[in-house]
């Protein structure tokens, strides 16, 4: 695999799968010395992790703004592919926000697609923008397709990084329930003024998780968060892996012919 020095008192960014399982770990900078690392943190469901090398004064990358990059921007991939050390391959950026399924089943959403080639051995290497600020981490090819590539945002990255930097995992909210996308008729959809055809609906609750106190019901219809409508269980994700652990949030609840508002305390996920 292939990671990015960020900082000059050697911390790495890699993949989260770059590392996992792995008994040993060993950096190899670019001009061939190699280091023994220890494993600060991993994030599987970003597939980002940070190593820590013991050294001084390296060369660190900076990462750059995902948010402001454009389809067609000339994007330049750097990396290990099959053990060949340092080799560059150049794109350009084909589609913005793409979203692809992590080790652990989470959506990572926003991932930048493009054309720079990548082979096994690239993942955990930058992808760099012309100006070589890295504004991406190479992540996944799909097998005997050319030209498609995908790397996770820098601006995704920035935030792992400073959760596992400060706490050496990423600290997410959890409502402790299970639950499914539902699409909804039409007519109930118009009884209830709802701005989709589908909600989340409750299939268990663990009565001591936020949601159980709360007095959420397995059979409940989850139709909004805040104020935002949720059709899957990503959007749930996606909205409390925003939200702040341990401050209140009203859910919309549909049960049977009613409509009302739980509030709920999230608290943070267990690892």
């Amino acid at each position: 695999g292939s990671g990015v020095v960020i900082a000059p008192d050697g911390y790495v960014l890699t993949n989260d799968h770059v590392v996992h399982d792995a008994k040993q770990l060993n950096a190899t900078l670019m001009d061939g010395t190699s280091m023994p690392g220890v494993l600060v943190g991993t994030d599987p469901a970003t597939d980002l992790a940070v190593i820590r090398v013991e050294t001084s004064s390296l060369p660190c990358a900076t990462l750059g703004k995902s948010s402001i990059l454009k389809v067609g921007q000339l994007v330049i991939a750097m990396g290990n592919p099959f053990g060949f050390q340092s080799t560059v391959s150049t794109g350009v950026v084909s589609a913005m926000g793409r979203t692809l399924r992590s080790r652990g089943g989470r959506l990572i959403e926003n991932i930048i697609q493009h054309t720079a080639p990548l082979n096994p051995g690239n993942s955990g290497g930058p992808l760099v923008d012309s100006a070589g600020h890295v504004i991406g981490i190479n992540t996944a090819i799909i097998a005997m397709a050319q030209g498609i590539g995908f790397s996770i945002p820098s601006n995704t990255a920035k935030w792992v990084v400073s959760q596992l930097l400060t706490y050496g995992r990423v600290k997410r909210s959890f409502l402790g329930i299970a639950a499914r996308g539902r699409p909804l008729g039409r007519r109930i959809v118009r009884f209830h003024k709802l701005e989709k055809e589908a909600v989340v609906e409750v299939l268990s609750v663990d009565q001591n998780g936020p949601a159980g106190v709360a007095g959420i019901r397995e059979g409940d219809l989850i139709a909004g968060v805040n104020g935002e409508s949720v059709s899957s269980v990503d959007d749930l994700h996606q909205f409390f892996s925003k939200w702040p652990i341990g401050k209140a949030v009203p859910l919309t609840i549909l049960r049977g012919q009613k409509k009302r508002k739980l509030p709920v305390i999230p608290k943070e996920a267990k690892k």
